[in-house]
């Protein structure tokens, strides 16, 4: 198995070679010398800067994925598409809906309630870890910004943006129906059966003024950890998201979109398990690997919602006027037993609920190479978090109950300018004022604070060629101040904003009749106030603002089409960060990594798609070694998965066998929470697809 593992990742390794990957794709054709017809890229249009350009004249690190890209790489949630981005690892925190994005390294601890990297879905922005995903169905594109983008999209963004965009229905009538099946490669319990149901449907209501639009899926997946007390699974999955959208076009310049989603979680216990250091902490025998003997029913239950109205109205054919409101609700509801024994030694009963209101309103002018917009935007945060440590030794008995409310108002600015007939410059500006306020419900102690940050952007880009890009730039971005919740001492009570520098140059190619396409960035970043888990004494921890660090890496993407239906795409991303000054009451960690910052990503893909309707690809997905703590104790060594996928394709429906991680390699985060738990990973998963559209 290890010797076929490796002839195939040699394969891909080879075929790398010849060419390296974007994820940029948009398909066309054309017809060689010798008669045999070539695939190209066409160029394909983002909304990364808040206005239409072509993705190889924006002078930004993006990675885009089109419709067809998204079903290609069987991207299914927002950690399937880290798999494919250079320098993007989507940390999941044992429980569905808790996750923490760490983008070139720069990590937000789950503990401050906000990520590195921003989230938009059709313009409603999630920017905290708790319901930080989304179905990823029936897409229009994704587009993956790397670096900061605090000037055009505030807080959070510090280290990018994921923005996912919907495909928006029109007088097209499409529908599409998808079935999967599979199991487990490996399970401690059970047949480890899996499968997902997806349906889309889309068309016209009123041709050229109202159109409607449905996207719905479903998705179960038995457990692969026992509970050895009852036999039974212990982390069993089950899913449900659909989405509902309706556009109104009333007039040919007036364009007004409804829409609605709802997401919910019913799992069983978390991918999580307990170390041999644990169990000891608690006087336990350790357990065997991917077992537990808990004597509570452990569950997981999110429910997510959301509302957005979208408002476009095009004065002419270069300017316009954009309105986004949203209303975003994150419900977490866990009962977790972190002893994993037939003791009550450490329970968890959590109930939270997240609910964001936001407005955006800007205005877009482009005409050529001149490009404006200007725009404000409104967002308050309601928060409510209510935590229960259940233990029948009271001296770890705990309750928190905590409300978190805050709101921001920013302004902003950005421009394109052309100096001379091959030179642009970008530049932007932001101001944005965050107050926030925290109350907690056990001691009734109330807090506030507020945070202003100014955001500057500016850039040079330069074409040799109409195919040929260059640019260098430097921009800003920050993440949110917060509140430690069992704050002891007074000095704790808050800690502030995180900012970012980053100084970035890169390039965008397209050679050989736009056949390949080769992109590559390389930057410096210089991290002041960096939020981390100060120890200000042995039995005390608070997220402070108590290092500084800096960071430097590079990241080459490339797609080629290549005759007869075969595509090679790559992407690689390496980063170096380090602390410049942390020390706290447990040492001093000048030099260290801080933790989920992987070292490199890499992914390496084959694609065959044939006339006749044969397909076959194969991805290898790699990460570097990664920290889980700033003393550098705890690591998760590097590793490498292979996915593959065969098929026949028909203009109606399409049949597949696939494999996901197919030589079943584990690689589990070991020493999780200071050593005490262990982030089981999935084990591989091989099955059939089937899929009609009409």
């Amino acid at each position: 198995m290890r010797k076929l593992q490796a002839i195939i990742c040699g394969l891909l390794m080879t075929a790398c070679l010849f060419v390296n990957s974007a994820g940029a794709e948009d398909i066309g054709a054309i017809t060689m010398e010798d008669g045999t017809e070539a695939v190209i890229l066409e160029p394909i249009t983002v909304t990364a800067q808040k206005q239409e350009e072509n993705v190889q004249e924006v002078p930004i690190a993006i990675s885009v994925f089109n419709d067809q890209a998204v079903e290609d790489r069987g991207i299914q949630s927002i950690q399937d598409v880290a798999d494919f981005v250079p320098n993007l690892f989507i940390f999941h925190n044992a429980w569905s809906g808790l996750n923490t994005p760490s983008m070139r390294g720069i990590h937000a601890s789950a503990h401050t309630l906000s990520v590195s990297t921003g989230l938009y879905v059709d313009g409603v922005p999630s920017l905290s870890s708790t319901g930080y995903e989304d179905g990823v169905l029936d897409v229009e594109r994704i587009e993956v910004l790397r670096g900061p983008q605090g000037t055009l999209y505030g807080k959070n963004a510090e280290a990018g943006v994921i923005n996912i965009i919907t495909r928006q229905p029109d007088n097209e009538f499409r529908g599409k129906v998808s079935a999967a099946g599979g199991k487990f490669l490996s399970t401690e319990t059970g047949d480890g059966l899996g499968g997902t149901f997806s349906v889309n449907l889309s068309g016209p209501l009123l041709e050229d003024r109202l159109y409607a639009g449905f996207a719905g899926k479903y998705h179960q997946h038995e457990g692969f950890i026992e509970n050895v007390v009852t036999g039974d699974a212990a982390n069993d999955k089950e899913h449900w998201y659909g989405r509902g959208h309706l556009r109104w076009t009333p007039t040919d310049r007036l364009d007004i979109a409804l829409i609605v989603s709802a997401m919910k979680h019913d799992d069983a216990g978390p991918n999580f398990g307990i170390t041999e250091s644990g169990s000891a902490m608690f006087g336990l025998p350790p357990n065997r690997y991917r077992q537990e003997s808990s004597n509570i029913d452990e569950n997981n239950k999110g429910t997510q919602s959301s509302q957005a109205l979208k408002v476009i109205y095009d004065f002419n054919d270069a300017l316009k006027l954009t309105s986004v409101t949203s209303r975003r609700i994150y419900e977490d509801k866990r009962l977790s037993d972190f002893d994993l024994s037939q003791m009550t030694l450490f329970h968890s009963d959590m109930d939270g609920r997240y609910e964001k209101i936001s407005q955006e309103l800007r205005l877009n002018y482009a005409k050529g190479r001149l490009k404006w917009l200007v725009g404000l935007f409104y967002d308050n945060d309601d928060d409510e978090v209510f935590n229960d440590i259940i233990s029948d030794f009271p001296p770890m008995a705990s309750t928190t109950d905590s409300d978190y409310n805050g709101e921001s108002y920013a302004a902003f600015t950005n421009l394109a300018y052309p100096l001379l007939n091959d030179l642009n410059v970008v530049a932007g500006l932001r101001y944005e004022r965050q107050e926030r306020e925290m109350k907690d419900n056990v001691t009734g102690e109330q807090m506030d604070d507020s945070w202003e940050s100014v955001t500057p952007k500016f850039a040079l880009e330069y074409f040799f060629t109409p195919s040929i890009m260059s640019y260098i730039g430097v921009t800003k971005g920050f993440r949110s101040g917060g509140f430690n919740v069992l704050d002891v001492d007074p000095q704790y009570v808050s800690y502030e904003q995180e900012a970012l520098w980053s100084y970035e140059i890169g390039f965008k190619s397209a050679f050989m009749d736009n056949r390949l396409i080769v992109n590559g960035a390389a930057y410096y970043m210089d991290i002041n106030n960096m939020q981390v888990d100060e120890a200000v004494s042995f039995s005390e921890t608070y997220v402070t603002n108590a290092a500084e660090a800096s960071g430097y890496g590079f990241e080459l993407d490339v797609t080629a089409r290549l005759p007869e239906g075969l595509s090679v795409m790559t992407g690689f991303g390496y980063n170096h960060i380090e602390f410049d000054e942390f020390r706290d009451a447990l040492g001093d960690y000048e030099g260290n990594v801080p933790s989920n910052a992987p070292q490199y990503t890499l992914n390496i893909g084959a694609q065959y798609r044939h006339d006749s309707g044969f397909y076959a690809r194969a991805d290898l997905i790699g990460y570097g070694k990664m920290y889980l703590d700033h003393a550098n104790t705890y690591s998760r060594d590097a590793y490498q998965i292979v996915n593959a996928k065969i098929g026949y394709e028909a203009e109606r429906f399409d049949v597949y066998l696939y494999g996901k991680n197919i030589f079943d390699e584990k690689y589990d985060f070991y020493g999780y929470n200071g050593g005490f738990g262990i982030l089981y990973s999935e084990p591989g998963e091989i099955g059939t697809q089937l899929t009609y559209r009409f």
